[in-house]
């Protein structure tokens, strides 16, 4: 770092106070110069909110430790008391890791008391959908007496699509109101989006009736599950009556349309034999169509498309090699984020984990996760589940319902309450579940099916390279492969000598890798280590969530050293995509404000190039504070949940009162 940016803690709040008043910045003195240059890696405060209580109360638990109940907790604090000298050392160590579990939540019912009822800003009030029941007002002048200010003149809704679907109640809505509280429709405008899906995969509510009552048909999911419990029931254990013979294992990884068990007379599969349910997939043209042509309800004439089943080598493929694949980013990985990384230059993106048993319960909020805007070309969704009958559905109703490109499996969580239930991670460890997860969705979808995974479960001891095989041979169309095991999370730098290792092993199945791309220098690197692809996903202290321009260093082959009024103009895209997808009212500019301030929570991290001395930054840097050459830069650097609050402000006008955030993640992958 150049030193004449670097300054303490003190000074570096004292500036932001200030708002920015000139000489603030001004020289350090000898001793703090001492104690920046003696621990540059970590600012004091951090280490200070790591060894102590975090800031939801809870003490910071290490490395694969369980949560402990309250009785444990309490009767731990008391031998603690009693020990604390001995105590004391093993404490300091312990670090601050996973989510913000007892954070506190901001209901709508919180900042906004009184709401106007959805048929009145829709017009039509007279047909209520809550009848006498409805507990929210009627009358336009008694809610627009009570109604927040306005937090801005212009609204995005209305001039982008001529006409804001809010009315009344959008927190803009002096740029589209007339007389009498009247919405104002730019015709012209509105008729050039007429018509037009935006916004795809979103659920009807016929399907989540379906759904809720269990009246959702699962017939080729189930036909598979049936095979399975009668393997089982017939002598095989767990998983290995899925096995497939020789010859069924080169149809399912066929290259060329001869090799498919329908061409071969001599190893005829019967239906009802049900030794092995992987041959439910691989049945003759013949016996697929008769049994499914007289129960399927059809428009126009059937063809040969419509009652055979596709092969495995004649699925659509997944054409992405050498091309920048966002990762799928828990929380942050919203379709408004995901707008910002495609107009920067991600190739593939995918949906935030979506777990399948919520997915299977036709809960909204899930569903959310699966919404797809018109400009991802190439898009696919990620699941998580630990069992093959959940998954199977899942993909099978996905399969029917939503336009993907592919399917995601996360073999990669590393999360206690996704491995402890047998998901994400933990799938390494049960091969049997696993195997039959990835034959049974591979079976019922249309297209291809990805694996991410990760090195392995325990820090030094890799089993990627022993489960990758295997992979391919059930029947995935690629793989990707994370550098860290579970116990690293997020820590330490990925071992990319091991993710060339397994692509080799891999192939003739892409291998995409993941894990410390920082700069396009590492980008080119990783693509000499033989891999198809690289993915870019929430690399700290760099990456898609820290540094979304990181597509365009890659694909121009440069260093960007983006001002802060470049960084705020994002953030304003962002709030104007977050205002179109979550809505202009009070609801959805609280919802817009929740996800700008858990992504300003990674985007703190970001340490401008004009300040560095040596390029490109370092994995596991913690940088020191440092003032930056304004002072806008200087507060987007600050770690100070206030100062993203500020910044928010800027954007979204005041928050409201009460108004209270702590991130979802605690980081701390510098350590």
């Amino acid at each position: 770092y150049l030193r004449r940016f670097l300054t303490s803690k003190e000074q570096f709040h004292t500036f932001l106070r200030a708002g920015g008043e000139p000489g603030r910045a001004g020289g350090e003195s000898q001793e703090e110069k001492e104690e920046i240059s003696s621990d540059q890696s970590e600012p004091p405060a951090k280490r200070v909110r790591s060894e102590g209580v975090g800031q939801d109360g809870e003490s910071r638990e290490g490395a694969g430790v369980e949560e402990k109940e309250p009785a444990e907790k309490e009767l731990e604090e008391k031998d603690t008391v009693e020990k604390e000298p001995v105590e004391k050392e093993p404490m300091e160590r312990k670090r601050a890791r996973g989510q913000n579990k007892s954070r506190p939540c901001m209901k709508p019912n919180h900042y906004e008391q009184i709401r106007l009822c959805p048929s009145v800003t829709q017009g039509c009030a007279e047909k209520c959908y809550f009848g006498p029941r409805c507990r929210f007002l009627h009358d336009v002048g008694e809610y627009m007496a009570v109604k927040p200010a306005d937090l801005g003149r212009s609204c995005v809704l209305f001039e982008t699509f001529g006409k804001c679907i809010y009315g009344v109640t959008c927190r803009f809505a002096q740029a589209h109101l007339g007389d009498g509280y009247q919405n104002i429709i730019n015709t012209d405008l509105a008729k050039q989006w007429e018509g037009k899906s935006l916004v795809r995969n979103n659920l009807s509510k016929d399907l989540q009736h379906e759904l809720r009552k269990r009246k959702f048909s699962f017939k080729k999911a189930d036909k598979y599950l049936r095979g399975l419990a009668k393997s089982h029931s017939n002598g095989g254990k767990g998983g290995k009556g899925t096995r497939c013979s020789t010859e069924e294992q080169e149809v399912s990884n066929c290259t060329t349309p001869q090799q498919g068990l329908g061409d071969n007379p001599e190893h005829p599969v019967l239906p009802e034999q049900g030794e092995d349910p992987k041959p439910d997939a691989l049945q003759s043209p013949i016996s697929t169509g008769d049994e499914e042509a007289s129960s399927i309800k059809t428009v126009g004439t059937v063809t040969d498309e419509d009652v055979i089943k596709l092969r495995s080598c004649e699925k659509k493929k997944l054409e992405i090699q050498g091309k920048l694949y966002l990762a799928p980013l828990t929380t942050c990985g919203n379709l408004p984020f995901r707008r910002i990384c495609k107009r920067f230059g991600a190739d593939v993106t995918c949906g935030e984990m979506a777990v399948c048993t919520n997915l299977l319960q036709g809960q909204s909020s899930e569903w959310a996760l699966l919404k797809r805007h018109h400009t991802e070309d190439i898009f696919g969704v990620q699941l998580e589940g630990a069992f093959p009958d959940t998954m199977t559905k899942c993909a099978e109703l996905l399969n029917q319902t939503i336009e993907v490109d592919f399917v995601d499996i996360n073999v990669g969580c590393p999360i206690d309450l996704v491995y402890k239930k047998g998901g994400g991670c933990a799938l390494m460890t049960r091969s049997n579940k696993f195997e039959q997860i990835v034959r049974g969705m591979n079976l019922v979808l249309d297209v291809p099916l990805t694996v991410k995974i990760r090195t392995g479960v325990q820090e030094k001891i890799n089993v990627a390279h022993k489960i990758i095989p295997k992979i391919r041979e059930w029947g995935a169309s690629m793989v990707t492969l994370h550098g860290r095991s579970r116990e690293q999370r997020y820590t330490r730098s990925a071992d990319w000598d091991y993710i060339a290792e397994c692509a080799k092993i891999a192939s003739p199945m892409p291998l995409f890798g993941n894990g410390d791309i920082l700069s396009y220098e590492d980008a080119n690197q990783a693509m000499q280590m033989g891999v198809a692809g690289i993915m870019i996903a929430r690399q700290v202290p760099v990456g898609a969530l820290i540094k979304p321009w990181l597509f365009t260093e890659i694909k121009e082959q440069r260093h960007w050293d983006i001002s802060s009024s470049e960084r705020f103009d994002i953030l304003k895209d962002f709030t104007n995509y977050g205002l179109e997808h979550w809505g202009s009212d009070t609801q959805g500019v609280e919802k817009t404000r929740k996800f700008l301030l858990e992504w300003l929570s990674f985007l703190c991290r970001y340490i401008p190039v004009g300040l560095l001395e040596h390029l490109p930054q370092k994995i596991n840097e913690r940088p020191p504070y440092y003032m930056g050459r304004d002072y806008l830069e200087t507060l987007m650097a600050s770690q100070n949940v206030d100062d993203w609050i500020k910044i928010s402000e800027l954007l979204l006008g005041p928050v409201p009162t009460n108004f209270t955030f702590l991130p979802k993640h605690k980081a701390n992958s510098y350590r």
